[in-house]
Order: structure tokens, then C-alpha cells, then sequence
């Protein structure tokens, strides 16, 4: 298919078929393409977080739920959690940052989230970026030290 069919065929899905896996090649190729993703002094400021566990699954998608207002009630029907952590950029993309004003890894993680999100539709997977969720509590539960970030785009499969 075309780029711009992918990029059609691309939706936030917020139903998943309890019962289906995620094939460990498929999700390697997902996370392949968020290393292609382009960074501003290709610094990849980000770490993925791969969560296949169903206890730890089960209890990170609590943390992104927001059963009082009504969303974020379906990440525990998705067999996978990739949660990208936001880390320190490299020296000449943080000097870029200052100079600038413009928080590149901001940008950057935004990239590479898409990137994911576009190879999971090639691969027929859905997913959904969520920027809603107790930060502190998907810290904990995944060891994310207080120096990096959860900026946590967790994409749910």
C-alpha cells in the first residue's frame, strides 16, 4: 500500500480482541521503526518499555484508566503495552533545546510514537496513544527512575 493508505487505514483502536497475541516478530519490527524514527541530532531520546506480563499489563493499564471521567476503561483488553519513556537527549540537542526554546524531545518522542503506530498498521495491529494516566504509578510499577520521564505515550495493541 501507499504511504498515504497507511496513513488512512491508521485509526486509535479501542477495542481488542482479548484472546489474540501479538507476534514477537511483528512487535520487533514496531520497535525497529521507532529506532528509524528521526530525532533532532539523532539523539533518540527514548527507551521503550515493553509489557507483555498480564499481572504487570493488567495493573499499568489501571494506572491509564480514568474510570471517573469515563475513558481509558479499555487498555486491559490489549495482550501488549509499549510505554516510551522520554530520556536525556544528547549534548548537542540539548544545546539546540536552550538556543532555541523548543523542546526537541518532546518532538522527538511524538515521532517516534507515530512511527510505532504506523508500522503496527502495516502489521495489522491496532493500537492507541494515550498521553492520560497516573505517572507516578506506571514510574513505580515499571522501575522508571526519577531522572527519566514517562512521557509516556503508552500504545496499547
Amino acid at each position: 500500500m501507499t504511504f498515504l493508505e497507511l496513513a488512512l487505514k491508521r485509526q486509535s483502536t479501542r477495542v481488542y480482541d482479548p484472546g489474540r497475541s501479538v507476534e514477537p516478530d511483528k512487535l520487533e519490527r514496531c520497535i525497529e521503526a521507532v529506532r528509524l524514527a528521526p530525532s533532532a541530532c539523532n539523539a533518540q531520546p527514548w527507551k521503550l518499555v515493553v509489557v507483555t506480563d498480564p499481572i504487570l499489563k493488567n495493573q499499568v493499564a489501571e494506572a491509564a484508566s480514568a474510570k471517573w471521567l469515563g475513558f481509558n476503561n479499555f487498555p486491559q483488553q490489549a495482550p501488549v503495552l509499549v510505554v516510551i519513556v522520554r530520556e536525556e537527549p544528547n549534548l548537542t540537542s540539548r544545546l539546540g533545546t536552550v538556543l532555541k526554546n523548543k523542546p526537541y524531545t518532546l518532538m522527538d518522542v511524538g515521532i517516534a510514537a507515530g512511527y510505532f503506530c504506523l508500522q503496527a498498521t502495516d502489521e495489522g495491529l491496532g493500537t492507541c496513544i494515550l498521553g492520560w494516566f497516573d505517572e507516578a504509578r506506571v514510574k513505580e510499577l515499571l522501575s522508571i527512575t526519577k531522572k527519566k520521564q514517562a512521557e509516556s505515550k503508552p500504545f496499547y495493541f
